[in-house]
């Protein structure tokens, strides 16, 4: 018989399990949803010692009592915190792991990243629980609970009675690092990924196929992946579906996601168009891919005059997605993709400039900002570049940088490009600052072009954000210009090599370009 243990995310304990404990129940599992200490009215009670080292030993205890020959362990957003750290001390015990729209926290790790206000983050991670008044956070009221994650799928009395059970958190149960000797790391694990809440299984392989190290794990047979269409309370939110997802898990099912796909990553593929190889210097972090003089049949705005031909040109610079790991290689200056759009452009007369900036994490972006307004000057400040004539092109999740642009744009940026860009935060990234917020920055953007290129397969997670900036950009009359790629996936220009998808860069390009000149 099977036996599962369910540990509840922060602010809540074991009651938000007990429609799915029902479903499970009539399934012939035992089930045996954990209310952790201090977590939940009429429970155990927590004091200032309360730590996460405290709620370990509570799932533990649960460990020790159940009898039955296969244990499988589901932990909900901070829930997996306690629930690896038990399981790496009983992995003889257990069956399988359930990440329940939960990440993979690591030895050392603190669960204090789940808290989605970084001031707040900060005042508990210097001080906050020195004091014997000062060893809980309250819970988030009604309104703020969407900021802990996604609540679509949510009946408004279900909300409501989340924020009304809901109890504070010990401080030391997010501060304390996760211990783990890596005995948790062999045992098979399930990922059920919310997609209302910013996970999907495409999201997954694109971090895999990326090369991070981090995740390689995740390609291996003994982990598998479901999707479930609704935010980041599931279990109150489609209990039936989560109870047949985790007895299809503890059945070994599940999407294998896989590491071994045949020819090089999609990022590492071919760019979709022939494009002429142009001079190019490395100066640290940049490279700049200048103009060979003016083409053959290409003005487009500049003279035939020969000292104007050779400079100073306008200049784009393109800034890619992320996090990448620091290790990963080649670094994303030189992908074909990134490459493919820098000769482009230098090949009609325009430096084109590519970068590797260190967004490495999701806490990374006031870095990667920092790293991308350096790399600004330095290509501004080049004699071969018109310093009053720059472009910003940001691609995938290297949107949300475009926001200190569109908030203040410099007069010498004359347009701000996006291909298939996230243009808001994803609902699971808390760590993001919230001043990297596009859809919100846009309304002081005033006449500055905006150029968004958007493919029909986009991740749902990702186009929503789209949709929000448009939205905005249209109240706002932001002056945009869409370009859409029929059946284009994100990442296009190196798997879609289709006329639509050419069509689509060279319209982009053409209108960047335009801006530059006009």
């Amino acid at each position: 018989m099977t036996a599962f243990i369910l540990v509840a995310g922060a602010h809540t304990g074991g009651w938000v399990w007990r429609e799915v404990a029902a479903r499970l129940r009539e399934s012939g599992a035992q089930v045996y949803p954990v209310t952790l200490t201090g977590m939940e009215e009429g429970g155990p009670a927590a004091g200032p010692d309360t730590d996460l080292e405290t709620h370990v030993h509570d799932v533990l205890r649960t460990i020790d009592e159940v009898d039955a020959a296969e244990v499988v362990m589901v932990g909900h957003c901070y829930g997996i915190y306690p629930v690896l750290g038990a399981a790496d001390r009983r992995p003889e015990r257990i069956a399988r792991i359930v990440h329940l729209d939960a990440g993979t926290p690591q030895h050392g790790d603190r669960a204090l990243a789940l808290v989605p206000d970084d001031k707040v983050r900060d005042r508990l991670l210097h001080g906050a629980g020195a004091s014997e008044d000062d060893w809980r956070i309250s819970p988030p009221s009604r309104e703020e609970w969407q900021r802990w994650g996604s609540v679509a799928g949510l009946p408004s009395a279900v909300l409501a009675r989340l924020a009304e059970n809901a109890v504070p958190q010990p401080v030391g149960t997010l501060t304390q690092p996760l211990r783990l000797s890596g005995a948790v790391s062999s045992l098979p694990s399930t990922g059920v990924l919310c997609t209302g809440n910013g996970s999907s299984i495409a999201m997954v392989e694109g971090l895999v196929g990326l090369g991070d190290p981090r995740f390689q794990a995740l390609a291996e047979p003994r982990v598998s992946f479901f999707e479930l269409d609704t935010g980041h309370w599931p279990m109150l939110s489609r209990a039936d579906d989560v109870a047949g997802i985790l007895l299809r898990a503890a059945a070994g099912e599940g999407h294998r996601v896989s590491a071994a796909a045949s020819g090089p990553p999609s990022h590492l593929r071919p760019f979709l168009m022939e494009v002429p190889e142009q001079r190019r210097e490395r100066i640290g972090r940049v490279d700049l891919h200048l103009p060979d003089g003016v083409p053959e049949g290409v003005s487009d705005g500049l003279s035939g005059d020969r000292s104007e031909a050779e400079g100073p040109w306008p200049a784009v610079v393109f800034v890619h997605g992320g996090p990448v790991h620091p290790d990963v290689r080649p670094t994303p200056r030189d992908w074909p993709g990134f490459i493919g759009y820098a000769r482009c452009v230098a090949g009609m007369g325009a430096v084109g400039v590519t970068l590797d900036h260190r967004l490495h994490d999701l806490a990374d972006y006031g870095r990667a900002a920092d790293d991308l307004a350096e790399a600004v000057d330095l290509v501004r400040a080049d004699p071969r570049v018109d310093e009053d004539r720059v472009a910003l092109w940001f691609f995938s999740a290297g949107g949300l940088l475009s926001a200190d642009w569109l908030a203040a744009p410099p007069p010498w940026l004359r347009c701000v490009a996006a291909t298939y860009p996230v243009l808001a935060p994803l609902p699971n990234w808390a760590l993001v600052d919230s001043r990297f917020r596009p859809a919100v920055a846009v309304r002081t953007a005033g006449r500055l072009p905006i150029v968004v290129t958007r493919v029909e397969r986009e991740r749902a997670e990702i186009a929503v954000t789209v949709e929000e900036f448009l939205a905005t950009a249209k109240e706002c009359d932001a002056e945009v210009e869409v370009i859409d790629v029929p059946g284009g996936h994100h990442g296009f220009e190196t798997t879609d090599h289709t006329e639509q998808a050419a069509r689509a860069v060279e319209r982009a390009v053409r209108s960047v370009l335009g801006y530059l000149r006009g």
